[in-house]
């Protein structure tokens, strides 16, 4: 290979050029700002924003006035379950979500915690589904949000958001999805899956980092926020601050080529995923793949590698760009707590590589990811089996 093989598409994704180039003259003629709606530099912003929330509107089943921008995932994670905390907190004060959230779930979580809230970890099965019935056991008179991710940043399982969100709306609980993973990838879609709130973002579907969106249910039922920010009044006062156009502007554009694209694009990565995991198994004894394959983001392929540190290994083959958990954790030594919390021993969950292909991943590196994986496996467990 001629240069680094890319399969950390979790982590975030390359810009797509089609996006790039909707997005160039909103830097440069089309500078104006959304706001200044007195002349016509505004205009053409606030135009370019509007045709974006069209956009993203389209590829998850909403309407365009239920997109509120924000800076990406972490941020609308944070207004959605903040927003509704403090919004109905006359109501309850108790939150119902998964030990396998990403961290910018729990970490607000935990947060709400620390202030007085009440909040029921779910443990997810071995297969990384969290069970319908343990979500409407937890909810009691008090609960007054339940946030489940649409798919795992890890281990790429895709859990029964639609039962889930069903056992929601009859209970009258909001319903908080981080769809972060999942939207572009898979389905989406907020009336048929009973979602309130859901949190996407520009980075992990070929648009740009640093702009996002948070869908807010406004009718059957509506659903209140209330703002984690003050100034200005912006996005219906729910999240203030000068629109990044050209951001939102490429946003758009990777939703709508996501809308154009995804049913054969899912049927490619699948049959690339399918392909890596196939030699690694023929290359390789003791490994396993961790979460369901039924239920899984056509992308990702998590697994663990016996008798081998998954440290020890990216290292040997720093050519090719994968991942031992989450990129927002991949600093830390402890081992993952998604894998931890599917049933995993330290060892196994430190044995682990989360392989990501994406829309630009050729056949051509996926042989060799897999090659070179399955060489340094058998070089790494020769030497583990050496008398010292």
């Amino acid at each position: 290979m001629d240069r680094p093989v890319y399969l950390d598409n979790h982590a975030t994704t390359p810009l797509d050029p089609r996006v790039l180039a909707a997005m160039m003259p909103y830097f440069t003629g089309k500078f104006g700002n959304a706001a200044s709606r007195n002349h016509q530099f505004g205009w053409e912003a606030e135009e370019a924003v509007n045709a974006a929330r069209k956009q993203i509107a389209g590829l998850i089943g909403a309407a365009p006035q239920e997109i509120v921008f924000t800076s990406g995932a972490t941020e609308s994670n944070n207004l959605a379950i903040k927003g509704v905390v403090e919004a109905y907190a006359a109501q309850g004060d108790h939150i119902v979500t998964c030990a396998i959230e990403h961290k910018a779930v729990l970490d607000t979580c935990r947060s709400l915690e620390r202030r007085g809230c009440r909040v029921t970890w779910l443990t997810p099965g071995r297969d990384g589904l969290v069970d319908p019935g343990a979500v409407a056991a937890a909810i009691g008179e008090k609960t007054v949000l339940i946030s489940i991710m649409y798919a795992n940043n890890e281990v790429g399982v895709i859990q029964p958001i639609a039962e889930i969100g069903r056992i929601c709306r009859e209970r009258g609980a909001a319903f908080h999805c981080d769809g972060a993973q999942a939207v572009g990838k898979v389905s989406v879609n907020v009336e048929r899956d009973h979602i309130d709130l859901l949190a996407l973002s520009g980075h992990k579907m070929y648009g740009p980092k640093g702009v996002g969106a948070l869908y807010v249910r406004r009718r059957n039922p509506r659903v209140r926020l209330a703002a984690q920010l003050d100034g200005g009044g912006h996005e219906r006062g729910m999240r203030p601050g000068t629109l990044n156009v050209p951001g939102i502007v490429g946003l758009g554009e990777a939703c709508a080529i996501c809308a154009r694209e995804m049913a054969d694009e899912t049927e490619r990565l699948r049959r690339l995923r399918d392909r890596l995991r196939a030699k690694l198994e023929e290359g390789l004894d003791d490994v396993r793949v961790n979460g369901s394959m039924e239920r899984r983001l056509p992308h990702n392929l998590n697994m663990s590698f016996g008798n081998v540190e998954a440290e020890a290994l990216m290292m040997g083959m720093p050519e090719v760009a994968v991942s031992s958990g989450s990129a927002c954790t991949s600093a830390t030594v402890e081992p993952s707590h998604v894998l931890k919390a599917l049933g995993l021993d330290d060892e196994a969950a430190h044995s682990s590589i989360r392989f990501g292909v994406g829309r630009f991943t050729t056949e051509e590196e996926v042989d060799y990811a897999a090659a070179r994986a399955i060489e340094v496996v058998k070089k790494l467990r020769e030497l583990a089996a050496q008398p010292f």
